[in-house]
C-alpha cells in the first residue's frame, strides 16, 4: 500500500471522487500544508492557518498507479485557478500535491509539465513535501454519501462524479 495527499478545493469533492477508484483502499478528508497543529475546520476556514483542505488516501500501486491518480486529480478540478475552486475561495482551497517521496515529486512535476501548455492559464498546483495531515472532523467524512440531496452536492460534486464515470470507466 502507498499513500498520497492531494488538495483540489473542497475535500468533500475530492473524497467522493477518489472513493470511486479501484485500488484506492481508504480516503480521509483533512488538512495539510499549514502551520497550526491539530487545526479545526473553523480555523482552516479563515485562511489564516496555512492549511489546505486535503484528502489523504491509501492505494494499491499494483491496481492503480500514481500517474492514474494524478490524471483523475487534474481532470476533476481546475489547477489553473489560484486559491479557488468554483465559489470556494481562499488559500484553503488551493490546488496542491503533498508528495511522500522523490518519486512522487518527480511524477507530479513531469505530469504538470505535460499539461501546462496554455501560458495564458498556467497550472498553479503546488508540489510540496508532505509534512503532516490532520483528519477533518467526523461530520466531514463520507459527506457526499450522507448529503447527496443537498444543493452543494447536487451542483458541484455530482457533476464531477459523472465526469469521472464517463471519462475514466477503467479506473
Amino acid at each position: 500500500m502507498a499513500k498520497a495527499v492531494f488538495a483540489g478545493g473542497c475535500f468533500w469533492c475530492t473524497e467522493a471522487i477518489f472513493k470511486e477508484l479501484k485500488g484506492v483502499k481508504s480516503v480521509t478528508p483533512g488538512y495539510s500544508g499549514g502551520k497550526v497543529k491539530n487545526p479545526t475546520y473553523e480555523q482552516v476556514s479563515t485562511g489564516e492557518t496555512g492549511h489546505a483542505e486535503a484528502t489523504e488516501f491509501e492505494y494499491d500501486p499494483a491496481v492503480i498507479s500514481y500517474n492514474d491518480l494524478l490524471t483523475v486529480f487534474f481532470a476533476t478540478h481546475d489547477p489553473t485557478t489560484l486559491n479557488r475552486q468554483g465559489n470556494d475561495v481562499g488559500s484553503q482551497y488551493r490546488s496542491a500535491i503533498f508528495y511522500m517521496d522523490e518519486v512522487q515529486k518527480k511524477e507530479a512535476e513531469e505530469f504538470i509539465k505535460k499539461i501546462d501548455t496554455d501560458k495564458n492559464r498556467p497550472v498553479v498546483t503546488e508540489v510540496v513535501p508532505f509534512e503532516e495531515f490532520y483528519e477533518a472532523e467526523d461530520y466531514h467524512k463520507n459527506y457526499y454519501e450522507a448529503h447527496k440531496d443537498q444543493p452543494y452536492c447536487q451542483l458541484v460534486i455530482s457533476p464531477k462524479l459523472e465526469k469521472l464515470k464517463s471519462h475514466f470507466r477503467a479506473l
